[in-house]
């Protein structure tokens, strides 16, 4: 301030002395707009009430995991019969072509159908037989005749051999009424066969079954004309099948009568049956041979069906799992295996023999695997997995995949 009175004193020297006035009015200036300005500092209970703000929130604990259990089985030794597969096809045991014997008759009516059931000597179908009857008729006309002719001709021969002595009937009257005699009596029989086959010829049009069975086939309708020896029915006697099955010709000889035989049923179950013939024979192109196999009535199976079967033969020691252990994969199949590390390994093995719920494992495991046997198809190589001990044996406890927690 002295300084600017200073300047107002000595006016001469006002120009010389501007930049110092100017630079004093900066100065003054900034320090009022300072002391104007003021800065608010936190306090230290800010800071902490900031920096509680701004930090990140303490972990939580996770939900505990629940496992799932499945069953643990180690493969077992068991004594089985060697099983040697065979194909062929369900035929019947016999077929009995139906016919006629007759030509030219009308069908008047046909009583049965394809599947139907018959007893033996069942009426099938009815041909027309008025011409028939007719012809009957005609022949039993012509026996009447032939008997009246024989008659008369044994009557002259009595008569002519009592007047032979006195010479009434000379000795050449005598060997024409014997002549006679013999021909009427060779037209009678002749008369009487005739009766027979025109007889038979009316039997004929009525069809019946030659035995009981099943129809198997029907070729014939009301209205149309038949011919001599045209079939019209099939029927399987008794209504039993066989399976006729190739076997190898080194197998063939092994069998014997009465083996018994395992066939695999397309509608559930497998049934037995048991061999009731041979072939004497092995084809020379294929090396096979034909093996008859008795079936049960009621398979419910159709003849013409192609089937797949096992003969047993020897027993051997086969290594054998349950089939719920086993998965298929396409032409493969495999096993899930807990290793050392408490994980899911998955075994490529192959399978043998198959007999009630079990499978042969015919390479790829021990005795001492311990396989899962339960829910394998949700099973994947490297599940963590605990084996614990449970009241029926052992157990794999599995923990839920991603998927599985997110449905739960």
């Amino acid at each position: 301030m002295s300084i600017f009175l200073t300047h107002l004193q000595h006016p001469k020297s006002s120009f010389g002395a501007m930049p110092l006035v100017l630079s004093l009015a900066l100065l003054i200036g900034a320090s009022a707009s300072s002391a104007a300005t003021t800065v608010n500092l936190p306090t230290p209970a800010q800071k902490a009430g900031k920096a509680s703000d701004t930090a990140p929130p303490a972990p939580q604990s996770a939900p505990p995991v629940r496992l799932r259990t499945v069953s643990v089985v180690a493969p077992k030794t068991e004594m089985w019969p060697d099983q040697i597969e065979a194909h062929g096809n369900i035929m019947p045991w016999q077929e009995t072509r139906i016919s006629t014997e007759i030509g030219g008759l009308r069908v008047l009516g046909v009583l049965v159908n394809v599947g139907d059931v018959v007893k033996k000597g069942q009426v099938l179908a009815k041909l027309n037989p008025t011409t028939v009857e007719i012809d009957l008729e005609t022949a039993n006309a012509q026996l009447m005749e032939a008997q009246a002719a024989q008659g008369q001709a044994l009557a002259t021969l009595e008569r002519g051999k009592r007047l032979a002595p006195s010479g009434g009937v000379s000795q050449q009257d005598l060997m024409l009424y014997e002549t006679q005699k013999q021909t009427t009596e060779a037209r009678l029989h002749a008369a009487r066969a005739q009766v027979k086959t025109q007889q038979l010829r009316l039997d004929s049009a009525t069809l019946v079954a030659p035995d009981d069975g099943v129809i198997s086939s029907r070729s014939v309708s009301e209205g149309a004309i038949v011919q001599t020896g045209s079939e019209l029915f099939r029927l399987i006697r008794q209504g039993r099948l066989e399976w006729r099955a190739e076997v190898k010709g080194e197998t063939l000889i092994k069998l014997a009568v009465g083996q018994e035989v395992t066939v695999k049923s397309p509608l559930g179950p497998d049934f037995k049956g048991r061999v009731r013939q041979i072939s004497p024979t092995i084809d020379l192109t294929t090396r096979h041979g034909l093996i008859y196999v008795d079936l049960p009535v009621d398979t419910k199976l159709k003849a013409g069906l192609f089937v797949s079967g096992t003969l047993a033969m020897s027993k051997r020691n086969a290594l054998v799992l349950p089939a719920s252990a086993v998965r298929r994969n396409g032409n493969n199949y495999r096993v899930f295996q807990v290793n050392a590390d408490g994980k899911v390994e998955v075994i490529d093995v192959e399978v043998g023999r198959t007999r009630d719920d079990k499978m042969e494992i015919a390479a790829g495991l021990d005795e001492h695997a311990q396989i899962i046997t339960g829910n394998v198809d949700s099973l994947k190589a490297g599940d963590a997995v605990t084996v614990q001990e449970s009241n029926e044996g052992r157990t794999v406890t599995q923990a839920p995949s991603k998927s599985e927690k997110e449905d739960d």
